[in-house]
């Protein structure tokens, strides 16, 4: 199973260097463009936006490793091993109400989104954005196993559910 999350995660990290590849060539075309050829780009500046946005709630979603992320942990720091524990039980447990609480209405709006389209890439906004969806699915898969981890006995700063390749 290890070795099936370690791929599917190298796999996801491909997709996130695809979008930022698609991103910085967007970004060339709109410099040659506007300053060669004097020729606006509305097309290439909503392409960057487009995958800026998916990189972003993909790179989160997927590729970012829970010790990856930035954290302010004084007072967990502080905590002995019992106390991080429930602590990192409780937020994660917090996280996963607040996203499936907002979930439906997440659902609901990109939904209705379907019936516009973006100005010069024609692409239905349900479809731009429907990566909020899996994002938010994706972050409460990760936090439940997070909390089923730290309440099996696994070390309270190391709650990610899929380990770096090579962890024991």
């Amino acid at each position: 199973m290890r070795a099936i999350a370690g791929w599917l995660r190298r796999r996801a990290e491909n997709v996130a260097a695809a979008m930022l590849a698609v991103m910085f060539c967007a970004f060339l075309v709109q410099i040659v463009f506007r300053y060669v050829f004097g020729l606006p780009t509305g097309w290439a500046n909503e392409l960057t936006l487009v995958a800026w946005l998916w990189l972003v709630l993909w790179g989160a979603a997927f590729v970012l490793r829970d010790r990856d992320e930035i954290r302010f942990d004084l007072l967990t720091s502080l905590a002995g091993r019992r106390t991080r524990t429930a602590m990192g039980v409780l937020a994660s447990s917090a996280l996963v109400a607040l996203y499936l609480a907002s979930l439906p209405a997440a659902y609901d709006y990109v939904s209705f989104m379907r019936v516009e389209r973006s100005s010069y890439l024609r692409i239905r906004l349900d479809w731009l954005y429907s990566i909020y969806v899996v994002f938010v699915v994706a972050i409460v898969v990760r936090h439940v196993l997070a909390v089923i981890r730290l309440l099996r006995g696994g070390a309270p700063g190391d709650a990610d559910p899929i380990p770096p390749p090579g962890a024991p």
